[in-house]
């Protein structure tokens, strides 16, 4: 029947009818426009697909925390390499020695330096105690003599107390013998007058003249005896504040000794507080002479080799790789889309040597990438004149390859709003930036389930 068909097409196609021929270019007309229709309805259609901004940049795998990353071990002390644990790519425990260093600056070179300094120490101490136990007999002989003045001082003052007493007695034996002086010495007169008229005899003039001197004699006895006791009151005074300065001077001298060791023992403390603090860092130091790794991880790179090479103090020998740690990705974005950007957007991410196949405008239908979500902008520009967004792995989100390296490449792409594919395109010919939305604020519920997701984390 085909067959048929084309006999008959040949055979009117050479007898040249013009009928014939406006049939068959009508007939290519309307399958051109048909063709023309269906390509316009489907551009049209595709124009009107949904299409993700988003803001494409790169960066690198790092983790969040600073002890999860490389890090460099230096020597603390100056020294010289005297031995190797270790070798590049040997993995070590947290306190696995990796190298020991030995002393080269004179004042650390004796082997019994900590000893030494120890025995200084116990000395310094010594001398001290024997100072305490000078200060406890001074405060002995301080609280004798305080007792010994107010002995002596009351001795003197029942001495005093006692003259007073005889210079009582002995002016009331002074008025009396004046009194008896004072009538003898009437009687004498009127007998020398009695003598002269001749009414007493000399004989009795005589014995009246002794019994006079005898008056004259206890009156000066009694006088002089009274003086005496006077006299002797003010020693005894003189003598008492004599106590009190001689007792005076003898606690203050010792109370001056006892301050003096108190100076003596201050001046040892302060020695010893300075030897204990060279003690404890020559024990400190001597801690230095080995390095250990501070936590688990593998030795990446040894920067110092051999045995015998001298070293400065803090010069870097070591780098080691933590063994644990979480995954992270900072990216660096510009500084015209960093508004665009917020904490908990969601990024798709292409690692480096990870096959993958992305479509820009449709992340869901893209292959080998994987989810994270923006934990932290910084608020300082880097140095090379963008932002650093830090990445973490989405929870329930296709997991992480566990074959990733720390430095390794990673391309991130941030999505944004969905839009028509010819918004996109008149944004992109118009060169405006991608659409700023302003994020909605959560609730109280919404806040407190995500501190809920978040702690469980």
């Amino acid at each position: 029947m085909w067959l048929f068909d084309k006999d008959i097409e040949k055979e009117l196609a050479a007898k040249n009818l013009s009928s014939y021929k406006h049939s068959i270019d009508d007939s290519k007309d309307r399958k051109r426009i048909i063709r023309i229709s269906i390509i316009l309805i489907i551009l049209i259609g595709f124009i009107f697909l949904p299409w993700t901004q988003n803001i494409q940049t790169t960066g690198t795998v790092t983790t969040l925390r600073p002890e999860q990353r490389p890090q460099e071990l230096n020597t603390l002390i100056a020294g010289k390499i005297d031995k190797w644990y270790v070798k590049e790519g040997d993995i070590v425990k947290k306190g696995d020695t990796i190298l020991k260093i030995s002393e080269i600056k004179n004042e650390y070179l004796d082997p019994k330096l900590v000893e030494r300094t120890r025995e200084q120490i116990n000395a310094k101490a010594s001398a001290n105690n024997f100072y305490e136990g000078k200060v406890g007999a001074l405060d002995n002989q301080i609280g004798a003599l305080a007792q010994s003045k107010t002995l002596k001082i009351e001795q003197t003052k029942n001495k005093i107390q006692q003259i007073r007493l005889y210079i009582q007695s002995d002016s009331m034996a002074f008025i009396a013998a004046d009194n008896e002086y004072k009538i003898a010495n009437d009687q004498y007169k009127r007998q020398i007058e009695l003598h002269k008229e001749g009414l007493r005899s000399l004989t009795e003039l005589e014995q009246r003249n002794q019994v006079f001197q005898n008056a004259v004699a206890k009156r000066n006895i009694a006088e002089n005896k009274y003086y005496n006791a006077k006299q002797e009151l003010l020693n005894a005074q003189i003598e008492l504040s004599a106590i009190e300065r001689e007792y005076d001077e003898k606690i203050a001298k010792s109370e001056s000794d006892k301050f003096q060791s108190f100076s003596q023992i201050s001046g040892g403390l302060a020695e010893i507080a300075k030897l204990e603090n060279q003690y404890n860092n020559y024990v400190i130091r001597n801690g230095f002479y080995y390095i250990l790794a501070p936590q688990d991880g593998q030795i990446t790179k040894t920067i110092k080799a051999g045995v015998g090479e001298a070293v400065k103090d803090g010069e870097l020998m070591v780098r080691i790789s933590p063994e644990n740690f979480q995954f992270a990705v900072e990216l660096y974005i510009t500084p015209n889309d960093l508004p665009l950007i917020h904490e908990k957007q969601e990024v798709r991410l292409q690692f480096d040597g990870w096959p993958a196949i992305f479509f820009t405008g449709w992340p869901d239908v893209s292959y080998g990438t994987f989810s994270g979500k923006v934990v932290a902008i910084d608020n300082f520009i880097s140095e090379n004149g963008k932002f650093r967004i830090l990445v973490k792995e989405k929870p329930g989100a296709t997991e992480w390859p566990a074959v990733l390296k720390l430095g390794g490449g990673v391309k991130g792409i941030a999505l944004l709003k969905n839009v028509p594919i010819w918004y996109e395109l008149w944004r992109q010919l118009n060169g405006f930036p991608p659409d700023f939305y302003v994020k909605k604020l959560p609730t109280k519920e919404e806040l407190k389930k995500q501190k809920e997701s978040s702690d469980k984390e």
